[in-house]
């Protein structure tokens, strides 16, 4: 078989059908998030909470949640927060379906080229660790809520697809090169 290049973003079903094979997400995988998505969504509020506290407490990434004056933006933050639980509500669908790869490209882009507030454009390295967030997250949530092996097989096949969106979502900051 040979490999024929091509942009990801001309073929997003071809991407991430590649790179869920390459980091070993299959059926068992999508069907073990779907069968623990209910531990997850009952959490949903909390573990966004959690992650929006964790961004006020850095200077270098609260910026993007304050008013001009600098202080919180409560408004920001809860319409930030209401997309995160939507996010991850189609994340425990575990469906890598064309719209859904489009929604995550949109994400990636929206992050990457529309500056807003005084934070500006979100740098990469934050999208990386809000998602290194989400998946320390989710491991305590299932080491919380079930036996330890459930709670490992939960965690690598969240692990995976989590994954799977991050490739996604850079590509609006970085596509990559023709080869």
């Amino acid at each position: 078989m040979t490999y024929q290049p091509y942009l990801p973003a001309t073929d997003m079903e071809r991407f991430v059908r590649e790179l869920a094979e390459f980091v070993g997400f299959g059926d068992a995988d999508a069907a073990l998030v779907r069968e623990t998505a209910p531990a997850v969504l009952a959490r949903g509020e909390a573990l966004t909470a959690a992650l929006y506290e964790h961004f006020l407490k850095f200077p270098a990434s609260a910026r993007f949640f304050l008013k001009e004056d600098g202080t919180p933006d409560p408004e920001r933050i809860e319409r930030r927060r209401h997309s995160l639980a939507r996010w991850l509500r189609e994340t425990a669908e575990a469906a890598l379906t064309h719209e859904h790869t489009y929604y995550l490209l949109t994400i990636g882009l929206s992050h990457s080229h529309r500056p807003r507030g005084p934070g500006g454009i979100v740098p990469v390295h934050f999208m990386v660790g809000a998602m290194s967030l989400a998946q320390t997250a989710l491991a305590e949530a299932f080491a919380a809520e079930l036996p330890a092996d459930r709670a490992l097989a939960a965690s690598r096949a969240w692990n995976k697809l989590l994954l799977v969106h991050l490739a996604v979502l850079l590509l609006g900051y970085l596509p990559p090169r023709p080869t």
